[in-house]
């Protein structure tokens, strides 16, 4: 466990599911915010709390099905956090498993190896229904975000915002409710880390890792101006009393 805040800010609770799947620059930006982070690792044994308390959520990736509960046995509890998140009003932000995540607790659904898998830069294409969202209003059309996945949501959850999509992933964002938001993308992950991938595992699936790379470093800068901002607007969120 990683706690990280001062006296009287908000400390949001977050869950990470690999060791290489840490909040990166959204934990940066979130703390610049006045956000306080507890990191629990729950891959390593660490218990989740049983209550929120009305402390935000943020939900990680990693390389799991939102119910792979016999590799990943911390998931039960996670859906629980969420759905407790959802119930009171709690704001959650859940990244590519943590998205899927959301989406399945809240009625969506989830399918493994589904549609064109995506890794590196990728478009994300900003949908109507974004223009008056909390977080990503008068972001652009487009916004480029690195992607790292091949299971993917097949509907989202009832009466939830379609946000935003791609041309190969049509379920890019999504918030339900008025306080919780999923995305496929990895607003926290930085081009370099492209650098580190598998070259192997991306050429089996077609792409190559030294032009993904070199995409993403070319993207950062955008990415870096709209996601900062994006993450601020959660810490505004997280903030406010429900």
């Amino acid at each position: 466990m990683t706690p990280s805040h001062a006296p009287g800010t908000p400390t949001a609770v977050v869950v990470q599911n690999t060791r290489s799947g840490g909040p990166g620059r959204v934990g940066a930006w979130l703390r610049e915010a006045g956000i306080g982070l507890e990191v629990l690792r729950p891959y390593e044994g660490e218990a989740l709390p049983q209550a929120l308390d009305g402390r935000p959520l943020l939900v990680l990736g990693g390389g799991f099905l939102p119910d792979d509960d016999q590799r990943a046995p911390w998931l039960p509890a996670t859906r629980r956090l969420v759905a407790q998140a959802l119930d009171d009003g709690t704001p959650v932000l859940g990244i590519c498993l943590g998205g899927q995540l959301l989406a399945q607790v809240a009625g969506g659904s989830v399918r493994a190896h589904h549609g064109q898998p995506e890794f590196g830069s990728t478009q994300i294409r900003l949908r109507p229904e974004a223009a008056d969202d909390p977080l990503l209003y008068g972001l652009g059309a487009t916004v480029p975000a690195i992607e790292r996945h091949v299971d993917a949501i097949t509907e989202l959850p009832p009466g939830a915002s379609w946000l935003a999509s791609s041309a190969a992933c049509p379920h890019q964002a999504f918030r339900v409710g008025a306080r919780a938001w999923g995305v496929q993308f990895h607003p926290e992950a930085e081009a370099e880390r492209i650098a580190g991938w598998d070259r192997e595992r991306l050429a089996r699936q077609g792409f190559d890792r030294d032009r993904l790379h070199t995409e993403a470093v070319a993207d950062e800068g955008a990415a870096v101006s709209a996601w900062s901002v994006f993450t601020r607007r959660f810490a505004q969120v997280c903030a406010r009393p429900p």
